[in-house]
């Protein structure tokens, strides 16, 4: 970007209600700029400040892939002034983003890799993202064994349902989907996410693990991937929840010596460990 408060301008292209209750939407924004089309490039786990003129912005996960031209995706659960305004949102409407922020995914660390992806509620967006980007069929050679747990309170919650749907088709790619309590007619999983990734999923010395949810889902799900063999350094986490203004500059996101919107919000958790335990 050249300047880093002026947001690029984006037409609302695609809306879709993820719930039942109508709190969670995707919303696909397209550019207007053809030439910043062209330019803009981002790396999964990164994310951008959404903004509403005269209304405000706020930080949300990519979810979109960058295999996936001209399109920027985001999910967005309904919480505020700002999130209300954006469920309000149609196509053709005009929406701002200032991006991408932040360092994304450690795609080289992970090539030749095999990978776990854990996630959880509505923090999936940025795991989509990589799961997207890795299912390619240019990319996924690049990658090993791929197993993919998500969790949800219900299945209402859960987001991309037709995409979870083609997930599970894949031969190369294990999807386990697990909600917390049995409902009729749910047929995958029950149970919380630790106790489902330490029932499917076997470590091996050539796996990094990716884990993006709420804070307590997180706090959980640490200790079993530790049990199943995996070190500090292979496992990575995002901090998006702790991010503001998105450049470093408000500084409500620091945690000792890190801004986590400029040096995160991807950390592994060796780097983490080494933070004031305040994160």
């Amino acid at each position: 970007m050249n300047n880093p408060y002026v947001p690029y301008q984006m037409r609302v292209v695609k809306v879709v209600d993820e719930s039942p209750e109508r709190d969670l939407k995707t919303i696909d924004l397209s550019f207007i700029d053809s030439d910043i089309a062209e330019s803009f490039s981002y790396t999964p786990g990164q994310f951008a400040e959404v903004s509403v003129a005269g209304i405000g912005e706020a930080p949300f996960g990519i979810a979109s892939a960058p295999c996936e031209p001209n399109l920027i995706r985001f999910s967005i659960k309904k919480v505020g002034l700002l999130t209300c305004r954006l469920h309000e949102a149609e196509e053709g409407d005009i929406i701002g983003i200032r991006g991408p922020l932040g360092n994304g995914w450690p795609m080289g660390k992970l090539k030749g890799k095999d990978l776990v992806i854990i996630g959880g509620g509505f923090a999936f967006t940025t795991l989509r993202s990589l799961v997207r980007y890795i299912i390619e069929p240019e990319n996924r050679q690049k990658f090993g064994k791929l197993d993919v747990v998500y969790g949800n309170r219900n299945p209402g919650q859960m987001l991309y349902k037709e995409e979870m749907s083609r997930w599970a088709e894949i031969n190369d790619l294990n999807l386990y989907l697990t909600i917390d309590r049995a409902v009729e007619g749910w047929q995958h999983y029950v149970g919380f996410v630790p106790q489902i990734t330490e029932q499917v999923i076997k470590a091996s010395v050539n796996a990094v693990a990716i884990v993006c949810g709420p804070p307590v889902m997180i706090k959980f799900t640490m200790p079993v991937l530790k049990q199943l063999g995996f070190e500090s350094n292979t496992i990575y986490t995002s901090l998006e929840m702790k991010m503001k203004c998105g450049i470093g500059h408000c500084g409500r996101c620091n945690i000792g010596d890190k801004y986590v919107c400029k040096d995160g919000p991807v950390f592994s958790l060796a780097e983490l460990e080494r933070l004031p335990a305040e994160y």
